[in-house]
């Protein structure tokens, strides 16, 4: 384990504690409870309402679910969209969100090979 450790390479040079500091913010975004599966859910579904996002994740309160929307949208990863003569309001991931496409796939790679069902209860 060590070796695959040694074997990492960096883009970023990493600070003193050893943390690069873009692996470090992307993580307190995705990290944060929830985030990575609206990313998921607007991934696997495209444009959502916010009742149909809420019924996806359906664990989270529809106040948590507002404020995790507008941290992923201010941090460039979803859009809000609304439009002036309807009432009808979306979310959409942007180009910037989309890109974590390969990421998630690898995560469930990964979750498909350690991750067991009896966790997932």
């Amino acid at each position: 384990m060590e070796e695959m450790a040694k074997t990492v390479v960096t883009a970023t040079p990493c600070g003193e504690d050893g943390l690069c500091p873009k692996f470090a913010k992307i993580f307190s975004i995705l990290g944060k409870k929830w985030n990575g599966l609206i990313i998921e859910a607007l991934l696997k579904n495209g444009t959502q309402r916010f009742k149909q996002l809420a019924g996806m994740v359906p664990t989270c309160s529809d106040r948590v679910l507002v404020e995790r929307l507008r941290e992923l949208e201010s941090e460039g990863f979803v859009e809000r969209v609304t439009y002036p003569h309807a009432a009808l309001i979306e979310y959409r991931l942007t180009e910037r969100g989309a890109s974590l496409a390969p990421v998630m796939g690898a995560i469930h790679t990964w979750a498909d090979e350690w991750i067991t069902p009896e966790e997932c209860r």
